[in-house]
């Protein structure tokens, strides 16, 4: 059974740090893509970043650029994602995904966590 679990959220002040991971169950997390979502209330489900599966190559949306970089531990079967210099508009819940390929459209991605709150006040 494929299961995704998210943990490391929480309250962090601007100008912090957290480091989230995503632990992949019931499958070989090597073969497939991990996705980073976010969705702020009132809002639509954003795609953050991606890592695909056999070369490691990521992508970001522009906004968390420079500030978030996301890494997989295959040994692990977990994927992170260390966010720097956090800021208020990055609070949402914090989904991973994944399928076979990298999308920025959620839709596209079979299996999901249950999401981390992300909370970043003063």
């Amino acid at each position: 059974q494929v299961q995704l679990v998210e943990s490391g959220g929480g309250l962090v002040q601007p100008g912090g740090s957290l480091r989230l991971s995503c632990a992949a169950s019931g499958f070989p997390l090597h073969y497939y893509v991990i996705g980073w979502f976010r969705q702020a209330p009132g809002k639509e489900r954003e795609g953050v970043s991606c890592i695909s599966s056999s070369d490691g190559i990521t992508y970001y949306i522009d906004s968390v650029k420079g500030r978030f970089t996301i890494s997989r531990d295959n040994a692990k079967n977990t994927v992170y994602l260390q966010m720097n210099s956090l800021k208020p508009e990055d609070t949402a819940v914090y989904y991973c995904a994944t399928d076979f390929r990298c999308s920025p459209y959620a839709e596209e991605y079979t299996y999901w966590g249950q999401g981390t709150q992300v909370t970043v006040s003063s």
